[in-house]
């Protein structure tokens, strides 16, 4: 399949998790229904130093890297994604721990293992549709697949 250019809408955008958490395989990824929203947050660290031959100016170099997104939806009973997450909600360890995948509009494809931390299993005012909320926050270094060439 060839990658995809231009702008996109922001539903484009694809997100799996392992229903068996860390032990999960491909079979076991799965789409988590009702997602609304979803915010991106890369945290890098950064070294600074200041060597004699820059004059005063700084060196700088990027030494570590963190990815946490940030998911707002909808409660689904029934879908096994979002159950999942939903249920991770109670757990703890390495219960919180699983697999996920970002599948962009263009074709690539992030794959990381994390940690789910659920904010909201289903809150919301008596007369809304129950809310979920959750982050996932890697766990060691991602895997990013280019979209395949056109």
């Amino acid at each position: 399949m060839a990658a995809k250019t231009g702008v996109y809408p922001v539903f484009t955008n694809k997100f799996k998790i392992g229903s068996n958490g860390r032990a999960s395989e491909e079979e076991e990824m799965v789409t988590i229904a009702e997602l609304e929203t979803f915010e991106v947050s890369i945290d890098g660290n950064t070294v600074e130093w200041s060597p004699m031959e820059m004059e005063g100016w700084l060196r700088r170099m990027v030494t570590g890297k963190a990815l946490t997104i940030t998911l707002s939806g909808k409660r689904h009973i029934g879908d096994p994604g979002n159950d999942y997450v939903a249920d991770s909600a109670w757990s703890t360890g390495d219960d919180c721990a699983s697999k996920f995948e970002w599948e962009f509009p263009s074709g690539a494809k992030l794959a990381f293992d994390c940690v789910l931390n659920v904010t909201n299993p289903g809150g919301g005012e008596s007369r809304d549709v129950a809310g979920l909320e959750f982050e996932v926050l890697s766990d060691g270094k991602p895997t990013f697949t280019p979209a395949a060439a056109g």
